[in-house]
């Protein structure tokens, strides 16, 4: 049953990849996925890739259309400068796909496995932190768990088992190709996302402030007082929202909602803390984001009506809840008309990242991304 859900991990992969930044210091960041899988049934797809910038799918492809297709009109732009920007990535992606393919023979000999449902994956990119410090990442996943990943730091692969250490050494006899493709994540990749940001500045650099309230209730059973802090609207989804008690976080008693998108490429959040109520002036509400000029400190309010608070706060809750499952079903019912089927996380598809904007195909002819490569 697990392996037949496995084209999901792509957009579970995605959402844990993007989500990984939700909360740190990176500010932007250019990322691939694709997923390929051995034996699809029930409409599912051998190959997929996706391309994102921060949130934005920008870059489509799958094995039934096998045509890389853009996602968001702003990376249209690209065509301006480089006409054969769609095709050539569309002969990469291509390229890939069989290449995934044989490479899921090979892992399924390595491994002694029966013919059946394998996953293949893949996730690279890079980041720009709002330090200025630039990051790149390249890993592969097979069957749902690690199988390689590339260190930027000894420009040496990783493989957690024998199986995987095959790849390794073949990959690690050429440190010439390692140093290559840590320039490539740290400084080209890096060139892209800078011209994807320019192109989509209206929406990737913009900045929507937040909008805080608070509500309490008082729990009946012990007269303890709980205080929600809701965060809405704001962009770009990084945010610090915490409870500080005496002007220092506190974390004790406190609970964390899951950031989520809105329909208008906004976000939302939410904290909760339980306290005694003689402690409530002591306790508040802080939040920082880019689009504040001032980080906020609210203080907390005494509960007016438990009754009715609780209510709001539960039926709110369970609204939000009920809008993302049906948003979901929507998403995934919609995909399945399409012949969709993907897979995701920390190694998904993409498609071949396109020549530097020199018009050097560096990413072609010099071989460094590894899609290509054979295990």
């Amino acid at each position: 049953m697990a392996l037949r859900s496995a084209p999901l991990l792509l957009l579970v992969l995605v959402a844990v990849a993007l989500r990984e930044s939700c909360f740190g210091a990176s500010s932007h960041s250019l990322k691939y996925f694709f997923t390929s899988i051995s034996e699809p049934s029930q409409g599912l797809l051998h190959f997929v890739s996706v391309g994102y910038v921060d949130d934005q799918l920008f870059s489509y492809y799958d094995s039934n259309s096998r045509k890389l297709q853009p996602r968001v009109s702003w990376v249209e732009k690209v065509e301006k400068e480089d006409p054969q920007y769609w095709d050539r990535n569309t002969q990469r992606a291509r390229s890939i796909q069989e290449t995934f393919r044989r490479n899921l023979e090979t892992l399924r000999s390595r491994y002694n496995q029966s013919e059946g449902l394998h996953t293949l994956q893949w996730m690279y990119g890079c980041e720009l932190q709002r330090d200025g410090s630039k990051g790149g990442f390249t890993q592969y996943g097979y069957d749902g768990r690690t199988f390689i990943t590339f260190d930027t730091e000894t420009l040496t692969w990783v493989a957690p088992d024998p199986q995987a250490q095959i790849t390794q050494r073949k990959w690690d006899a050429d440190p010439g190709w390692n140093h290559r493709r840590k320039a490539y994540l740290e400084e080209e990749c890096i060139v892209w996302l800078e011209m994807f940001l320019s192109y989509g500045n209206e929406t990737l650099l913009r900045t929507e402030p937040p909008v805080v309230t608070m509500s309490s209730r008082t729990e009946v059973e012990d007269g303890m007082e709980t205080h929600v802090c809701r965060v809405h609207g704001f962009y770009p989804r990084e945010i610090d929202a915490s409870w500080t008690r005496d002007g220092e976080i506190w974390l004790q008693d406190t609970f964390h909602g899951f950031l989520t998108p809105n329909a208008d490429r906004t976000f939302h959040y939410w904290i909760s803390l339980q306290i005694d109520r003689k402690e409530r002036g002591r306790y508040r509400c802080h939040v920082e984001h880019d689009g504040l000029q001032d980080p906020l400190d609210l203080e907390l309010k005494e509960p007016t009506d438990s009754k009715s608070n609780l209510g709001l706060i539960i039926g709110c809750i369970a609204v939000l809840v009920l809008v993302c499952v049906i948003a979901g079903i929507a998403v995934l019912f919609k995909r399945r008309q399409n012949g969709y089927r993907a897979a995701s996380r920390s190694n998904q598809a993409i498609e071949q990242p396109p020549p530097s904007p020199s018009g050097e195909s560096q990413h072609e002819e010099r071989g460094e991304e590894r899609g290509s490569t054979f295990f």
